[in-house]
C-alpha cells in the first residue's frame, strides 16, 4: 500500500529513503537506515521484523540478495511482503511477493532501488526513478523529494494519499533528517516544507553535532549563530517568507 525509493548517494556514501502511501504514519515502519551500513524499506503487509533484522545483517557482511533470501525463507507471509535494501558500497536487491496487490512491482538501478504496491500502475515505479536519476545534480534530498512527487504525478497510491516521509543518514548512527507527514491532506507537498523549514535553522545546527570522529562536535556555536543569521537576513532582505507556519523555536 506504498511506494518508496532507497537510494546511496555515490560521491558521499549518505543513505536515504523516501516513502508516501494512503495509510496513516507510513514513516513509522517502512524505512530502516543504519549510517555506514545500509538502508532497508520494508512494506505491503508490513513485516518491521524486514527491516530490523535486515539492518542487523547488512552490518553482519551479509549481501542484500542474501539477506531477501533469509528474510524470506523464516516467513509464511513473504508472499504478501515487499522489500528493497541497498549497503553502504550501493549493492542492492529487490523483492515483490506474488501475493502483493496490484499494481507492485520494483526497479534496481545503480545505487537506487524503487519499490511499490496497490500503486495506480508501473509508471508510478517507472517516473519515481527516472525522475531521481535525472537530478543527480542536486542533494540527496531534493533529488529524492522530485523523485517522489514525480510518482506521485504518474498516480501515486491507487487509493489516494494520506502521509509520507524522508529519512537521510550520513555516516552516524543517527539521522541528519528526518521528517514526517503522518495524516495530510498533501504529504508530499508537506515533506518539502518541512524540508524548507529545516534549511533555516534545523540543518545548520545538525552539522555542529556530536559524531563517532569528533565526539564533542561544535563547542563554540557563534560561528554557526552568525550563518544562521546571514541566511535569516538574506532571506528578509529577498522578501521570502519563512517556510515555517510560525517563528522557529530558537535552538
Amino acid at each position: 500500500m506504498t511506494w518508496s525509493i532507497v537510494a546511496r548517494d555515490p560521491l558521499t556514501g549518505h543513505l536515504g529513503i523516501a516513502v508516501a502511501s494512503r495509510f496513516f504514519a507510513v514513516g513509522a515502519l517502512v524505512p530502516h537506515i543504519r549510517g555506514g551500513i545500509g538502508a532497508v524499506a520494508t512494506q505491503a503487509f508490513v513485516s518491521p521484523l524486514y527491516g530490523v533484522d535486515g539492518l542487523s545483517l547488512l552490518a553482519a557482511g551479509k549481501a542484500p540478495e542474501e539477506i531477501i533470501a533469509e528474510l524470506t525463507a523464516r516467513d509464511a507471509g513473504y508472499n504478501q511482503r515487499q522489500l528493497h535494501l541497498i549497503n553502504a558500497k550501493g549493492r542492492n536487491a529487490a523483492f515483490t511477493g506474488a501475493a502483493c496487490i496490484d499494481w507492485a512491482g520494483h526497479l534496481i538501478d545503480e545505487n537506487v532501488s524503487v519499490a511499490g504496491n496497490m500503486l495506480a500502475g508501473p509508471d508510478v515505479v517507472a517516473k519515481t526513478l527516472a525522475t531521481y536519476n535525472k537530478a543527480m545534480d542536486k542533494p540527496l534530498a531534493e533529488r529524492l523529494l522530485l523523485a517522489m512527487q514525480a510518482g506521485e504525478d504518474a498516480g501515486g497510491d491507487k487509493r489516494g494519499r494520506q502521509s509520507a516521509a524522508l529519512v537521510i543518514h550520513r555516516d552516524q548512527d543517527y539521522p541528519w533528517l528526518s521528517i514526517r507527514a503522518d495524516d495530510h491532506p498533501d504529504p508530499l507537498g508537506e515533506l518539502v516544507r518541512l524540508h524548507a523549514v529545516a534549511g533555516e535553522r534545523y540543518l545548520h545546527v545538525a552539522e555542529t553535532m556530536a559524531t563517532r570522529q569528533n565526539p564533542n562536535g561544535m563547542t563554540d556555536r557563534r560561528e554557526i549563530d552568525e550563518k544562521i543569521a546571514t541566511l535569516e537576513a538574506a532571506r528578509i532582505a529577498a522578501g521570502r517568507p519563512s517556510a515555517s507556519f510560525a517563528t522557529p523555536l530558537k535552538t
